[in-house]
């Protein structure tokens, strides 16, 4: 009873001492597709969980310690670049030609400026090369050999192509290509949702009020032609504006940037008023979904309030504040 009494004691006073407090609070993706008890095994969904907790530990660790929103979210992406269970950084997926080209884009919810690559072959961690062309560059958007180069001269981290390799990547391609090559060009064709997804992300809120989103990707598999997606195109893939709200995307590119869903989120906040549930459910099982589109969102709003919807079968997904922490990878919330 003793041991019970001292239990509840330090309990209530932990949560005493977290309301008096700021709220911190990081949000997490792994991407969103065809995600099913059938296509993973125990130990592979064992892995997802421990890298999406690594990766909101990351994060948080920077909120916890007085750090930036900004750096929180670079700081989980960066783990999630660095594994080869998603489809960013070491495990990009191919293009038709065997390389990796990937994309990454981040926003600052204080000042709206923003920073993002495309196309990039030999940054390790394009996220960085994203906040670099924000920070150090009067531009917001760079691509390919430029951006590569750009990257180089900040005194980033390069790598040669084969660096991002993967033999489960590469079995995707082979199977991409093979679908194709029955159909035509994977540019005038519409590929099965298993070549269509995969990106990471992170929203965040620092102590100080700040809103920050970023969003890094290898694109789709077998694409061609220079083929970007949603995830460096800001308002589309990624969103951040204090007070109002932050989102990352992830999905079917071609829809989030007709639809331009990180910014609509956004919009359905700052002029209906609307809180983040209700804004990002009806544009991710509304507007997304009417159009054919497919894939997710998460979304921070001014409050810490976390909102990760989606209309896969899954999203590897993940949140973290002052009060709790989870990781999850099926079913809507």
């Amino acid at each position: 009873m003793k041991t019970l009494l001292c239990s509840l004691l330090l309990g209530a006073a932990f949560g005493a001492q977290a309301a008096d407090k700021p709220p911190i609070a990081i949000a997490i993706h792994g991407g969103a597709g065809t995600i099913t008890r059938a296509n993973l095994s125990p130990d592979q969904e064992k892995a997802y969980h421990a890298k999406l907790t690594q990766a909101l530990n990351a994060g948080y660790a920077v909120l916890d310690k007085g750090g930036s929103s900004l750096d929180a979210v670079q700081a989980a992406i960066m783990v999630m670049e660095d594994s080869p269970l998603f489809n960013a950084g070491k495990g990009a997926v191919y293009n038709w030609d065997g390389e990796h080209e990937l994309d990454a884009s981040i926003m600052d919810g204080k000042t709206l400026n923003a920073g993002a690559v495309a196309g990039v072959k030999t940054v390790k961690h394009p996220i960085l090369a994203a906040y670099k062309v924000m920070m150090d560059s009067p531009h917001v958007l760079l691509s390919g050999a430029g951006a590569d180069a750009f990257a180089k001269s900040e005194g980033l981290d390069t790598v040669n192509n084969h660096y991002f390799d993967t033999e489960a990547r590469k079995r995707a391609l082979d199977k991409a290509k093979k679908a194709i090559s029955q159909t035509g060009y994977q540019a005038r064709n519409y590929l099965a949702g298993d070549y269509k997804y995969g990106t990471v992300g992170a929203v965040a809120l620092d102590a100080n009020g700040n809103l920050a989103a970023a969003t890094s990707t290898g694109g789709m598999t077998a694409k061609r032609y220079g083929r970007i997606g949603d995830s460096p195109i800001i308002g589309a893939g990624t969103y951040a504006e204090n007070g109002v709200c932050a989102v990352s995307s992830t999905g079917h590119g071609e829809y989030f940037i007709r639809l331009n869903i990180a910014a609509d989120i956004c919009a359905r906040v700052r002029y209906q008023g609307k809180d983040v549930t209700t804004a990002a459910n009806e544009v991710i099982h509304g507007r997304l979904q009417s159009l054919g589109g497919t894939g997710g969102v998460i979304v921070m709003g001014a409050d810490g309030s976390i909102t990760q919807p989606f209309n896969t079968e899954g999203m590897y997904r993940g949140y973290k504040t002052r009060t709790e922490e989870k990781t999850l990878i099926y079913g809507n919330p």
